[in-house]
């Protein structure tokens, strides 16, 4: 990390990059706000880096993988009383980015502690994302990146197009 910021630390202009960044920083805090208060359970949008990022209508071929594993999750929770299972409607917070993964595993600790009509959610314990043309660099560079930091134990990259599952675990 002080990789990145040793140039800028050694530049006579610190203090102009410190103000600017902070400045910037206070204006994404605004529209993730906007956000919030914008955002509608029937759109498929996240905030990513500062963005508001709309996605488009899932494929078939998506739809179908993620509801099938989706559906095994929610069974296997149910039988085991272990946790909860959400399929492509929660919005999760992570430090500045939130997404609405295709499918979020929470143990039962984490989901005693939602309350009924919450609409934000924290870092689940395992996430699967079903990566499509239009969301792999996402899913693959940011989310994969958050997703570690956040301390999500596990992450599923499903490839509809190939039939592959990719396991990473932290």
């Amino acid at each position: 990390m002080i990789d990145i910021l040793t140039p800028l630390i050694q530049s006579p202009k610190l203090q102009e990059h410190f103000i600017r960044l902070k400045d910037y920083i206070g204006e994404e805090r605004k529209r993730r706000k906007d956000f919030y208060e914008f955002e509608t359970e029937d759109k498929k949008a996240e905030f990513i880096n500062g963005a508001v990022v709309h996605h488009l209508p899932a494929t078939d071929e998506h739809e179908s993988s993620s509801l099938n594993l989706a559906s095994l999750l929610h069974f296997y929770t149910v039988v085991n009383k272990a946790s909860r299972v959400t399929h492509e409607t929660i919005m999760i917070a992570l430090t500045r980015n939130n997404y609405k993964p295709d499918i979020c595993f929470f143990s039962a600790a984490k989901a005693k502690k939602f309350k009924e009509g919450q609409k934000i959610f924290p870092a689940p314990d395992f996430v699967v994302e079903v990566i499509s043309r239009s969301t792999e660099k996402i899913d693959r560079g940011v989310k994969f990146e958050d997703y570690a930091l956040h301390g999500i134990k596990e992450y599923w990259i499903v490839d509809p197009k190939h039939k592959t599952i990719e396991n990473i675990y932290w």
